[in-house]
């Protein structure tokens, strides 16, 4: 019988950080699995702009590189059709499941779920309450800066919370909720939890042989809190009314994801477990605020650019969705030429024929008032255009992280690329593809 395979994406973690954490006695969970297991390392691409979770976790999915699977912008997963890990499997006739799997698309017959992440267009394998919870937390998601939630979302996410939440975390919940609006990174904690409550029931219900979790609160926390972490050694400071004296984010997301390990392997005490990170974050030495729009379609009327629809992505970003490529054009030459007081350009622009990924990149405070131009059209108020998001704590690196409950990496400095991850998956599941075995990284790692 296959044994099961338990997939635990953790988005960005900084092992080293974990490691920190784990010294000090907070981390027993992953502490004993680092002691027992050790971790390796994974490369990808080297370029900055190249390295960001949405290529990154469609090479481990794939098992290509960057160059080769052309995947640059989150959700754009869905403009291909490249044969991904769950199908692969599949084929193979093993069954699968996925929880919330960054920038992948749903390509599978039949499979035991598969809830994609809150940014990609595909389609959901679920009960009609998991697929009112996905929508729910992706409302929820794209909402977070502004801590604005609606009623029919929150009755969703109660309502799956009622159906997916374990009893034994009931007062986390309610402690995450109750303190979410003080110390918001707590709301990034709670969808975690959530996704991670869905995950256990049901795996436990379908009992597929591969099964993956992604989960991005500790990124998202990375980038917006590390400097106010005890495992951070650099000068910069966060100032007091963005995170009280006393809170360590980083050390409660990683506590989170302790707990959450624990009650993954309490439920599944003979599957193996892999835990990747596909990249990990350093600090980032400047301050650099982060903005969002509050209302892309009105905002992108006001300043007369086309569009017949725009699409909220991660952060900043967002998809602009045109009837041509004259007209996307024209929205490209607008949104390029938006330029505040100071010279700096508001937005990033990728053109991609008929519709464009922007980017909200003004990195400075925006004041009351604030002016910007178009060409010869003066814009006032932008303040009132934009909710602020944070201050820019992480940096990417595209060294990722890699632990598995069936391989010994303790004193080898073991590294391999990560697109070899489909074919570690293959194996560790006792199924494989040519050429997986010929072109399969050997040294240093022990693979079972």
């Amino acid at each position: 019988m296959t044994q099961q395979l338990l997939f635990l994406e953790l988005n960005e973690v900084n092992f080293e950080n974990v490691a920190f954490y784990s010294r000090l006695g907070f981390l027993p969970t992953l502490g004993e699995l680092i002691e027992q297991n050790g971790w390796a390392t994974t490369t990808s691409e080297e370029r900055y702009e190249e390295i960001e979770p949405w290529i990154q976790w469609v090479t481990a999915h794939t098992g290509l590189s960057l160059a080769e699977h052309g995947v640059f912008r989150l959700g754009d997963i869905v403009d291909h059709d490249i044969p991904q890990i769950w199908e692969r499997l599949e084929e193979l006739g093993l069954s699968v499941g996925a929880i919330s799997p960054m920038n992948a698309k749903h390509r599978l017959r039949n499979p035991a779920f598969f809830i994609p992440d809150p940014w990609t267009s595909t389609k959901l394998t679920a009960s009609p309450v998991l697929c009112r919870l996905h929508a729910a937390i992706s409302r929820a998601v794209n909402d977070n800066a502004q801590a604005r939630v609606s009623i029919a979302t929150l009755w969703n996410l109660l309502q799956g919370m009622l159906v997916y939440a374990r009893t034994s975390n009931l007062a986390w919940y309610a402690r995450l909720a109750a303190t979410g609006l003080r110390f918001p990174w707590r709301r990034a904690i709670l969808l975690d939890l959530l996704l991670s409550d869905v995950f256990i029931k049901e795996t436990t219900r379908a009992q597929p042989h591969f099964v993956s979790l992604f989960l991005n609160a500790a990124a998202h926390i990375q980038h917006h809190y590390m400097c106010s972490a005890a495992c951070y050694p650099g000068a910069q400071r966060n100032p007091e009314w963005y995170v009280p004296p006393g809170c360590d984010p980083l050390k409660e997301v990683y506590i989170a994801y302790d707990r959450i390990l624990r009650a993954v392997r309490e439920a599944f005490p003979t599957a193996r477990v892999m835990i990747a990170t596909g990249l990990h974050q350093e600090p980032h030495e400047r301050v650099t605020f982060y903005w969002r729009l509050r209302r892309h379609a009105d905002f992108l009327k006001r300043i007369r650019v086309p569009f017949v629809r725009v699409e909220p992505r991660m952060s900043r970003d967002f998809l602009v969705v045109c009837s041509t490529e004259a007209e996307a054009k024209e929205a490209e030459r607008r949104l390029s030429a938006a330029v505040a007081s100071d010279g700096i350009p508001l937005f990033e622009v990728d053109n991609r024929g008929a519709s464009l990924f922007v980017m909200l990149t003004y990195p400075r405070e925006i004041a009351r008032g604030f002016a910007f131009t178009i060409g010869s059209e003066s814009y006032a108020d932008f303040d009132k255009e934009v909710v602020f998001v944070a201050i820019k704590n992480g940096q990417h690196n595209g060294v990722g992280y890699f632990l598995d409950t069936g391989s010994d990496f303790r004193g080898k400095n073991c590294r391999f690329p990560l697109k070899e991850m489909p074919q570690r998956i293959m194996h560790a599941l006792g199924v494989r593809s040519v050429p997986d075995d010929a072109t399969l990284s050997k040294p240093h790692l022990d693979v079972a």
